[in-house]
Formats: structure tokens, C-alpha cells, sequence
């Protein structure tokens, strides 16, 4: 309960200051490229309940369609605008909507799609679902060039697999035991921190 009054303490204030940004870029989305401004995508929440994340939209129309569901390098299906929204995290701003209909927390265990959700093993999947997925965490902190690591990778998905989502899943199990309001307001300083690096 003070986690969720956590989350809306800032997220609803969060929502009111930021709306005119939230706009602007949805105006730029818009523009940029045809399709829709958000991005929706079926997520794996608390107790294995699928969601759909919000994000703006910053590849072209049915990208999943055209490569894999991990973006790779200077993957030619993102848009201009989505180069910029990506590179400073602004295309995550949409899931502070997630956080207030209850699908997320501001900080968490970031939330897979159920292919790579498969991949774990019982055990983890008991224990990382058992709490809200966030927006950011240690592990998005870690891995915040992850599409310039995979680009690397002679295969990409692969790598992500075997390589990026066991380290990614210790980080989730640390935080699920020893997650508290303060380590929250930390993990969201160092987030800034890293995006203005």
C-alpha cells in the first residue's frame, strides 16, 4: 500500500507537469511518420496478467512484422523522432498511465513480453512477478545502451537470451527482496542521472 501511494504521490503530479511536454512530443510522433502517436504491446504484470504497456511509437508501422521483437544497432525501422525519444528514454513516458491504472510501479522488475517471459525458470517467474513491473530499475540502468550491445552480437536475440536477460533477472530478483520506498527514490535519482549523461 505505501509503494502504491508511492506511485501516485509522484506519477499523477508528474502527469500534470509534464503535460505539455507529453503533447509536444505526441504532436512530433504524429508528424514524423505515419501511424498511430503510442506504441501498444502485450507485457507480462504482477502474477503473470498480460497488459499493454503505453510507450510513443518510435518505429515504423508494424515493425514486428518486418524484424524481431528487440531492437538492434541503428535498426532501420526507427523514425528520426524515435532516434531522439529513445535515446533520452522520453518514449517511456506514456507508462506513468500504466502506473496510475495500477498495470505498473514507477520502479520494478521491467516488464517482458511473454516470449522472453518463457524463458525463465519456475522459480524466477515466482518471484519477479510477485511485485508490480516498473518503469526503470537497476538492471535498465545497466543495460541503457542495450540496443548498441546487441548490435554487437553476431546474433542478437540469441545474446539478449543467454547473456543479457540472466544478468537482468538477477537484478529483478535483488530488487523483488530488498525493495523499499527510499531504494525507490534512489533508483529514480540514478535513472535521471544516467539519462542526462
Amino acid at each position: 500500500m505505501l509503494k502504491r501511494l508511492f506511485d501516485l504521490m509522484f506519477t499523477i503530479p508528474g502527469i500534470i507537469v509534464l503535460s505539455p511536454v507529453l503533447l509536444v512530443l505526441a504532436l512530433w510522433v504524429h508528424f514524423d511518420s505515419n501511424g498511430p502517436i503510442f506504441f501498444r504491446q502485450e507485457r507480462v504484470g504482477r502474477y503473470g496478467v498480460t497488459f499493454r504497456i503505453f510507450k510513443f511509437r518510435t518505429m515504423v508501422v508494424d515493425a514486428e512484422k518486418q524484424g524481431k521483437q528487440i531492437t538492434v544497432g541503428a535498426d532501420k525501422r526507427v523514425t528520426r523522432s524515435g532516434e531522439v525519444l529513445r535515446h533520452y528514454k522520453l518514449d517511456e513516458l506514456p507508462q506513468l498511465f500504466n502506473v496510475v491504472l495500477g498495470d505498473m510501479s514507477l520502479v520494478g522488475p521491467r516488464p517482458e513480453v511473454p516470449r522472453y517471459i518463457a524463458e525463465y525458470t519456475e522459480e524466477e517467474r515466482q518471484e519477479v512477478l510477485s511485485v508490480r513491473p516498473g518503469i526503470t530499475d537497476n538492471a535498465s540502468i545497466e543495460f541503457r545502451s542495450e540496443n548498441e550491445i546487441l548490435g554487437q552480437a553476431e546474433d542478437p536475440e540469441q545474446a539478449y537470451i543467454h547473456e543479457v536477460l540472466p544478468i537482468k533477472i538477477k537484478y529483478y530478483r535483488e530488487y523483488v527482496r530488498n525493495h523499499s520506498v527510499w531504494g525507490d527514490f534512489i533508483i529514480i535519482l540514478k535513472t535521471f542521472k544516467a539519462i542526462v549523461e
